[in-house]
């Protein structure tokens, strides 16, 4: 059972306490009650997966738990709050690398989703250089030079799987999205060509143009002929069972939920702490640094625009956290976001000036088709077992 006490106000006292104290607390913790901008009932649409189609559990119960957003599609959403449109290095939380795609696209480091990790990076001499120095450092201990060139690869996990030191760190914020108790619906639309318009001959003329004929449905893949949609495209599923429509194979059209829709969010406070740089004062250093950030991403109002079909908001004025302790009730806690704000920006002091003095970097194809020829840790690994 959780306390009813009244809810504790954090300080930087309390902050510094949880980043450092090795017998602190175990995490913090919230659970979010959301809505479909329709209210209760509404129908939203999950993401889909290929062969699957939507992540549906169903419990000894029978009760179906939907995937409405991954852990991966969160932390993705959640990065990107770091980006800034200032100038002013005194602005920022952390650093604002780009990497020139090409002529026309450039990318931020913030907005990969492996991170410091990435393909992209592999492909970029100037930045890989800066990042295998800090993976080789933090396979030896040292978080400190990837905290001061890619700390948010810290807070939202990382995997160096394809550079050398394959050294893997786990995420300290971890947020899902899930539906409870959800019926599946499903959709179908007839799509009208222009194909009954068309006098015999065009219509004759049209078909022998199709060269392959073993693709019966080119014409209406072009737009040229009229097409249900009904089922799904797959060799995998039939698309009728015992005489009737397969629901497997049926195009898919959202689940409705009768249970709680809830985002769970957890800041790790042991993964935290797990953290060490080159001594002491470095080491509880980063350990703040990287608290606060992990509660400014952990606090935002992030956008809950998921995907075409899926509109969420949030359903309480304000959020309950709870610190757990390693035994014992959890105790119900305020985290105020200017308290978290004032504590980031204090704590990025430290780092700013270890902060790289490059920040743009150039994707190399080359690099890309050598990178095409490595094997890569995980392949390493599967081969190896």
């Amino acid at each position: 059972m959780i306390q009813n006490n009244q809810p504790m106000q954090i300080t930087n006292e309390i902050l510094d306490k949880w980043a450092t104290e090795s017998n602190g607390p175990v995490a913090l913790y919230l659970k979010q009650k959301l809505l479909p901008v329709d209210g209760e009932g509404g129908v939203i649409f999950p993401p889909t997966y290929a062969d699957i189609g939507y992540n549906i559990d169903t419990l000894s119960d029978g009760t179906r738990v939907a995937t409405i957003d991954s852990v991966g599609s969160q932390a993705n959403r959640l990065e990107p709050i770091f980006k800034s449109q200032s100038t002013d290095r005194d602005d920022w939380l952390v650093p604002q690398i780009q990497i020139k795609l090409n002529d026309e696209r450039t990318v931020s480091l913030l907005d990969l989703a492996h991170r410091a990790a990435d393909a992209v990076v592999q492909c970029s001499p100037g930045l890989l250089e800066l990042t295998q120095k800090a993976f080789t450092a933090l396979s030896q201990g040292d978080a400190g030079p990837l905290c001061a060139l890619a700390p948010t690869s810290l807070v939202f996990g990382v995997w160096d799987s394809r550079g050398e030191s394959g050294e893997k760190r786990p995420r300290l914020v971890r947020s899902v999205i899930r539906a409870w108790k959800v019926e599946p619906l499903h959709a179908a639309a007839q799509f009208n060509s222009v194909w009954k318009q068309l006098n015999e001959t065009q219509q004759e003329e049209l078909k022998q143009a199709v060269k392959d004929k073993n693709k019966k449905d080119k014409l209406s893949t072009v737009g040229l002929a009229d097409a249900p949609g009904v089922f799904r495209k797959s060799d995998k599923v039939a698309q009728y069972r015992d005489g009737a429509p397969n629901p497997e194979a049926r195009v898919l059209g959202g689940v409705i939920a009768s249970g709680p829709i809830e985002r769970q969010v957890t800041v790790n406070l042991i993964a935290l702490r797990a953290l060490r740089g080159k001594d002491l004062q470095e080491t509880e250093a980063i350990r703040q640094y990287l608290l606060g950030l992990a509660l400014m991403s952990a606090t935002a109002d992030i956008e809950l625009f998921l995907r075409e079909g899926c509109l969420l908001r949030y359903a309480d004025e304000k959020d309950a956290w709870y610190e757990v302790p390693r035994r014992g009730k959890p105790t119900e806690v305020t985290l105020g976001r200017a308290v978290i704000e004032a504590y980031a920006k204090e704590k990025t002091n430290h780092f700013r000036p270890a902060w790289p003095t490059r920040l743009e970097f150039e994707f190399d194809l080359k690099e890309a088709k050598k990178l095409l020829a490595k094997k890569t840790k995980a392949e390493g690994d599967a081969g190896g077992a």
